[in-house]
């Protein structure tokens, strides 16, 4: 996520969002719903990282590289961005990530196979691995999207000596962070994540949905509202 504004038009911006939101999308379905059942969580964490690593460098110089919702609203909160991109954004990644699960459902159509989007949606309770509760659910949720949000801030600022590293940083980190949430609620981090497949996975994907949109944006809110005032980033 760039610190500067993003000096492409708008359209092109929203172009570069939904593109990275599809990628990201297509990448974490994709492995948990071939590979996962197989290869466990380290495939899924790792696709994720590498997509977001790849979509950054790809078309991060034109958006900022958000890809997710939660992201974009910390941009807004700390300053990085006009609270009046935030609409346009959300969309455009709402877009992207849709498309995406509705292409793997594709594939699942033409091959004659069943996909249960349902088993890759974000959960608790029964739909969690642990079978964790609602409570504990949403605490992780907000704490590691805040945490992620607080990385992404950290290494894209103005003035960071590792700015060019800054998708190398960002991936790995959410590769951690999927690899602790993976177990607890499938990993949303990130409320399209959690839309895409919902759409597809039947009502109890959709009742729980509320959950993966309030507890990432709280998450990514909190960063935005505390990076300056914890690591004395000056406002410009």
């Amino acid at each position: 996520m760039s610190d500067a504004p993003a000096p492409a038009p708008l359209l092109r911006r929203l172009t570069a969002e939904a593109f990275g939101t599809y990628l990201l999308v297509f990448a974490v379905l994709g492995s948990a719903i071939f590979f996962a059942p197989d290869g466990g969580a380290l495939p899924v964490a790792l696709a994720i990282g590498i997509a977001v690593l790849a979509g950054a460098y790809a078309v991060g110089h034109l958006s900022g590289g958000h890809f997710n919702p939660a992201v974009t609203l910390a941009a807004a909160a700390s300053g990085r961005m006009p609270w009046g991109g935030l609409l346009p954004y959300w969309l455009a990644q709402a877009i992207g990530g849709v498309l995406a699960a509705l292409t793997l459902g594709l594939v699942g159509v033409l091959s004659g196979v069943s996909i249960d989007f349902g088993a890759v949606s974000n959960g608790f309770d029964a739909h969690s691995p642990l079978g964790l509760s609602l409570g504990a659910v949403f605490v992780a949720e907000v704490v590691a999207t805040m945490l992620f949000a607080l990385i992404i801030l950290g290494v894209t600022a103005e003035g960071s000596t590792t700015a060019g590293f800054a998708p190398l940083a960002i991936g790995l980190a959410l590769t951690m962070f999927h690899l602790v949430m993976i177990p607890v609620s499938n990993a949303s981090l990130n409320p399209v994540r959690s839309l895409a497949p919902a759409l597809l996975g039947g009502p109890d994907a959709l009742v729980q949905l509320w959950v993966f949109f309030v507890a990432p944006l709280l998450g990514g809110i909190i960063a935005g509202v505390v990076y300056r005032p914890m690591f004395g980033a000056p406002r410009r």
